[in-house]
């Protein structure tokens, strides 16, 4: 069964993938980015070529998602973690994923100003595209070699999608503000989470402070100043793979978003971010 790790782009994913893959894939609870690459994200292309789906054909491939969990979850009683940015919605009549293959769902968000400068420089945009993309409710993520295009939605449409697992006790959200501010609370309220879900963590407090020790932001980025980081883009003005771990606990929307932008975000996700206490 699959647990998704969910999320708008630029939410905490990643982090809160590190932390697990930190605590679950290694002996000690250090962070390594080979260990953070044992939770990858869905729908890769080799998931659905593996069930001999031809991933230039889009409506096929979407329309065999549920087909590729079937077989990811062919695996009876081992549960597996996955990235996704798509929405819970349905594309070409099909649905993203059932309850049948998930188990339960963490869901991140991050407040929705401070995504949009993360966003823009990740995907080499200036503020004002990145804003129109999260407010686009059409948005697809665009297909790599190695990613299956998703629809993506708006930042709201995809936060308010997964919500829909409330109502079947599979779907965990945390806030990427308190993952930073109070990182070990959030840990043991996800540990508690995961024992609900039946995954028997038989919670380790020692390896889990190694984790959260080993995950700080300063410590990731000097890491990968020293190695690489293939989920880090490549700027196409220059050729080289950009910083992923880029402004951190700097990136203040205060400081850096103009109030052309500030006021379109807030005028469109004014409902959510009050719901979330960002408003």
């Amino acid at each position: 069964m699959i647990i998704w790790l969910a999320s708008y782009p630029k939410s905490g994913n990643t982090l809160l993938r590190s932390l697990l893959s930190s605590y679950f894939y290694s002996s000690d609870g250090s962070f390594t980015f080979k260990n953070l690459e044992k939770i990858s994200q869905f729908p890769l292309t080799s998931h659905l070529m593996s069930i001999g789906v031809n991933i230039d054909n889009e409506e096929d491939v979407f329309k065999n998602f549920i087909n590729a969990q079937n077989l990811i979850n062919q695996d009876k009683g081992k549960i597996k973690f996955f990235k996704t940015h798509s929405s819970l919605s349905q594309t070409y009549e099909s649905n993203f994923t059932d309850l049948r293959n998930t188990l339960g769902t963490i869901y991140i968000v991050r407040d929705p100003r401070n995504v949009v400068t993360s966003f823009a420089h990740h995907y080499s945009m200036s503020i004002d595209q990145a804003t129109d993309v999260m407010i686009d409710k059409n948005r697809f993520m665009d297909k790599t070699p190695k990613n299956c295009r998703v629809f993506l939605g708006s930042w709201s449409f995809n936060y308010n999608s997964w919500k829909n697992l409330q109502k079947h006790n599979k779907y965990l959200l945390i806030k990427y503000e308190d993952l930073i501010s109070k990182k070990k609370n959030v840990l043991l309220k996800i540990f508690k989470y995961l024992d609900f879900l039946g995954l028997k963590t038989n919670l380790d407090i020692i390896k889990l402070n190694k984790a959260i020790k080993t995950t700080q932001f300063e410590d990731m980025k000097k890491k990968e100043e020293n190695e690489v980081f293939y989920e880090a883009l490549i700027d196409t003005n220059t050729g080289k793979r950009k910083n992923f771990f880029n402004l951190g606990p700097k990136n203040d929307w205060r400081k850096l978003l103009d109030k052309k932008n500030l006021d379109k975000i807030e005028k469109n996700f004014e409902k959510e971010m009050i719901e979330l206490g960002y408003l």
